[in-house]
């Protein structure tokens, strides 16, 4: 048998923030079952970690149709349970990832902070041509500036346009043709609390809309920081669901902070052989 969590991470209150799935392992299970698991859940993310020694955790993620390199809530969520659950006494954690270690400590309050790579997007050849069909796609104005990373990242005019997104169909194509992860929406904020706000999509593994997208703040804190002038800011992403990450950029590095609710606690009915 299998404990697992469910863990709402970059979360103010419950019902807020991005609910990932946490399973502690003694030892990796096989990939396919993960990737079963995973889709089972049904959840953006689900995290699945294997104590190397104290205070190191290998970790990986699952959406509910593939594996992926970096996912920052599911890593919050997974700080979460080792830290309440697994290994209390600990102050730091790191994670050994694809995208390298990963460093989670305990922050102010019920705060943790993430040290993830910061990702600078870059300026597409075909940058006007990819705006207009990105405009069709998500029926919205024309984005003032794209970027493309593992991800495309699309700056709009005005908060109101980036809340009003809408995909029409063939997003999930437009994201293959370019070869990018899935799309950041992005605009100015119009609440005094927040410096800037967000929506994510990646429908081609299995996530229409991502509630919290911790691993988008590593593309969006560069571009913002340099436009606003500054290296701390907080972010809020305007989903359904909500939830606000606190910024940092350190040279080639953010820390991302955030808060998490645990929602579930149980146990998966799933041999570990």
């Amino acid at each position: 048998m299998l404990k697992q969590f469910v863990v709402d991470a970059f979360a103010d209150a419950p019902f807020e923030g991005n609910p990932a799935a946490v399973v502690p392992l003694a030892r990796w299970l096989d990939d396919a079952l993960m990737q079963r698991i995973a889709a089972e859940n049904n959840l953006s993310e689900t995290a699945f970690f294997v104590e190397s020694e104290p205070g190191r955790y290998g970790l990986r993620w699952f959406t509910p149709a593939s594996e992926v390199d970096l996912c920052g809530h599911a890593t919050l969520a997974s700080a979460h349970v080792v830290f309440n659950f697994v290994a209390q006494a600990l102050e730091q954690v790191v994670f050994d990832t694809r995208s390298g270690p990963l460093t989670v400590v305990r922050a102010d309050g019920d705060h943790m902070t993430m040290d993830f790579p910061a990702i600078v997007g870059r300026v597409p050849a075909d940058a006007d041509a990819l705006a207009l069909r990105l405009a069709a796609v998500m029926g919205s104005p024309v984005p003032l500036e794209v970027f493309t990373a593992p991800d495309l990242m699309a700056v709009f005019e005005d908060e109101a346009d980036v809340l009003a997104l809408s995909p029409r169909g063939g997003l999930g194509d437009l994201l293959n043709d370019v070869s990018m992860r899935g799309l950041i929406a992005t605009a100015l904020s119009k609440d005094a609390r927040y410096d800037f706000v967000s929506r994510f999509f990646a429908p081609n593994h299995g996530i229409p809309e991502d509630p919290v997208t911790g691993s988008a703040h590593c593309k969006l804190m560069p571009y913002w920081a340099k436009r606003l002038g500054k290296t701390k800011l907080v972010a809020r992403q305007v989903s359904p669901r909500g939830g606000t990450v606190i910024c940092e950029l350190k040279g080639e590095r953010v820390t991302l902070t955030g808060r998490c609710e645990l929602f579930l606690e149980g146990v998966l009915n799933v041999e570990a052989a």
